[in-house]
């Protein structure tokens, strides 16, 4: 397979999440000449803001966040070079769930809610029409738990059950068999890495007064496949995480390593291999460094 013809596709939840776990990795795929492209659940219209100058649009208040949360994503895929990025059955289509015992998990337009068959066949008209090779979206608990990454794990997982066969909606396609998935993983070394860091720069509260053993998306390292070194990219990435200027500050708390440990801290990312067979070359812990390998 030469580099031109690699499709990549991720499935992520709401706006920041693709950049916080694969943002390298995208910058790096694009570089390299892949195609590369984004769905978007949800406009992550429950989010909590960061800062005054946007605190309006919050739900309860002007409910206008996720409007400003597309455009953030826009700007954020600018950044990383990515030119195809989709929300899952058009803008509004599913509403950011937010947590389990919250009134807006029980809302009938909310992600979480949605009928799972309806969501995975919006996604199955993309693998379709795409034909990625590689997948990456999150594990069954989400990652950390979120109804929505969990809903986003579920729905990709089930349409390309759907896509590849060939005689399920026929109008939306020839059939299409993704043959490899990952997961994104939060490694607890490099976790526990990043808190040590951070306590040797004198911080003794917030991320550097966590255990990586207690933070659910802290994932052991045995189960780790495959590392992405895309170093090179990490400027890239921290500037498209800037773009997520609601939701993220690079100043401060976990999203400041790199300031601390330099690139290796954002710029190279994990995954587990949840589908297809592990190939190629190999790091020093045996786990694989290209997501194409084998194919």
């Amino acid at each position: 397979m030469t580099t031109l013809d690699r499709r990549l596709l991720l499935v992520h939840a709401h706006p920041d999440d693709e950049t916080i776990g694969s943002g390298a990795t995208m910058a790096k795929y694009v570089a390299e000449g892949a195609h590369v492209t984004l769905v978007t659940c949800t406009l992550g219209e429950e989010g909590e803001v960061i800062g005054e100058e946007h605190a309006h649009r919050a739900a309860h208040l002007e409910d206008s966040l996720g409007e400003h949360r597309e455009v953030e994503l826009a700007n954020a895929m600018a950044r990383l070079g990515v030119t195809d990025h989709r929300l899952l059955g058009g803008a509004g289509r599913y509403r950011d769930s937010g947590m389990v015992g919250t009134a807006d998990n029980d809302d009938p337009s909310c992600f979480w809610q949605a009928d799972l068959l309806t969501a995975a066949t919006d996604l199955v008209a993309v693998i379709r029409e795409i034909r990625p090779q590689v997948l990456i979206t999150y594990d069954d608990f989400g990652g950390y738990g979120h109804p929505d990454h969990i809903q986003a794990h579920r729905v990709a997982h089930y349409a390309v059950t759907l896509a590849a066969s060939s005689t399920f909606r026929s109008d939306l396609g020839a059939g299409w068999d993704v043959p490899k998935i990952y997961w994104i993983a939060f490694p607890k070394s490099v976790i526990r890495a990043g808190i040590e860091a951070v306590k040797a720069a004198g911080e003794t509260e917030g991320f550097a007064a966590m255990d990586p053993d207690d933070l659910p998306f802290a994932c052991d390292d045995d189960l780790v496949t495959t590392v992405v070194n895309a170093e090179d990219y990490v400027e890239l990435k921290m500037n498209a995480m800037r773009e997520h200027a609601t939701q993220i500050s690079v100043e401060d708390g976990f999203f400041a390593l790199s300031n601390k440990l330099g690139s290796r801290a954002m710029g190279v990312e994990f995954y587990r291999l949840a589908r297809g067979h592990a190939a190629g070359d190999r790091d020093e812990q045996g786990r694989e460094t290209d997501l194409f390998a084998g194919l």
